[in-house]
């Protein structure tokens, strides 16, 4: 059985993402993943994330179309936040440019484009 059809893309612009009053990440070479009738995901590049902000969680989920996927939360200078982003480390071959990045839950992070 086929799965959704998943498109990858450069996202057009700067990208800001933000938390808790914090900065955590900004990039010009962010990815637009589009998969099947899903909201789009923003993907930021690792090296535009600032990492010190993320701790690596023991949650690991699979998705079908994309691989395995790892998790991290978010410590915050008051507040942690669990399972904040997530990262394909070595994603199936149909969705290999998303090798490197991170993508942030839309309840627990704003992710925006800013020019």
């Amino acid at each position: 059985m086929a799965g959704p059809e998943i498109t990858i893309a450069k996202a057009e612009g700067g990208w800001v993402v933000q938390s808790l009053g914090a900065i955590i990440g900004e990039s010009r070479n962010a990815l637009i993943l589009k998969e099947g009738d899903y909201p789009k995901v923003v993907y930021i590049p690792r090296a535009d994330v600032t990492m010190a902000f993320l701790e690596l969680s023991d949650t690991v989920t699979t998705c079908p179309h994309k691989g395995k996927a790892t998790y991290y939360h978010f410590i915050g200078k008051n507040r942690t936040l669990k399972d904040f982003a997530w990262s394909y480390e070595i994603p199936d071959r149909g969705v290999a440019q998303i090798a490197g990045h991170l993508a942030f839950g839309k309840d627990q992070a704003t992710v925006e484009r800013v020019n």
